[in-house]
């Protein structure tokens, strides 16, 4: 089990030695679209209405040419949070994590843009915002619900990138069984500060961000104890060192 006070005590006790790092993989993590909703996470203003002055028929050519822009736009946006987004979260992730273990290393988030990690990060991570993006065609609730059930992948995918897509996805889904309320509690946790940066011109809300990547990459590291301890995954399966046994 872990607990939501412990690990935001845990999370302060590394930005104290390291906070402007943190911060700035969080910006950039931010600015990627990088967020723990496991979607597309797209937004674009589309016009409401078109109006053609002097004419009450607006000109289908250039209705055509704003199609064809906006689709255009969509599929840049795309690509954009596919082939650099999803490698630098999966970065950001790690950064975060190892930082939790002692490791700063800013290097960790151009960690997935090597010719072994780089594909299988992107096939993984397609798969996971897929698989999300289906389940809010259904309903928003299941959702919500799945995005919690996929949040660690890219975490997963830091510790071993070449785990596989359904496998990464499928060790979210357990390390994450029966925690995706105390998760929704933790985050909820945050929207005092996250308002407290609103009101500082909402540049304030930059300086929240790492505090809470730093608080999640903690309960990353607890969920996985948790799984090692009981055989839902393994060290060699995590790439990770085992523990040395006095």
């Amino acid at each position: 089990m872990w607990d939501r006070k412990i690990l935001k005590a845990r999370a302060k006790d590394v930005l104290r030695l390291s906070y402007w790092k943190a911060f700035l993989v969080s910006l950039i993590v931010a600015f990627v679209g990088g967020s723990s909703s496991g979607s597309f996470n797209f937004n674009y203003n589309r016009p409401s209405s078109f109006h053609s002055p002097g004419n009450e028929d607006f000109p289908l050519l250039v209705l055509i040419i704003i199609i064809i822009v906006a689709v255009a736009v969509i599929v840049f946006a795309l690509g954009f949070r596919i082939f650099l987004g999803f490698p630098l979260e999966v970065g950001g992730r790690r950064y975060f994590s190892q930082a939790a273990q002692s490791d700063v290393n800013m290097n960790y988030l151009g960690y997935a843009f090597t010719k072994t990690r780089y594909l299988d990060i992107i096939k993984a991570m397609f798969w996971r915002a897929f698989l999300t993006f289906l389940w809010f065609l259904l309903l928003i609730i299941p959702g919500i619900v799945k995005t919690y059930a996929y949040s660690l992948v890219p975490y997963i995918l830091g510790d071993n990138p070449n785990i596989g897509y359904k496998r990464a996805v499928e060790l979210s889904k357990n390390m994450t069984a029966g925690q995706k309320f105390d998760m929704f509690v933790l985050d909820l946790s945050f929207i005092g500060w996250y308002l407290l940066g609103v009101l500082a011109l909402f540049v304030g809300v930059l300086f929240v961000m790492p505090y809470e990547n730093a608080t999640k990459a903690e309960l990353y590291l607890a969920l996985r104890q948790n799984a090692l301890d009981e055989g839902i995954c393994s060290y060699d399966e995590l790439r990770l060192n085992r523990p040395i046994i006095e």
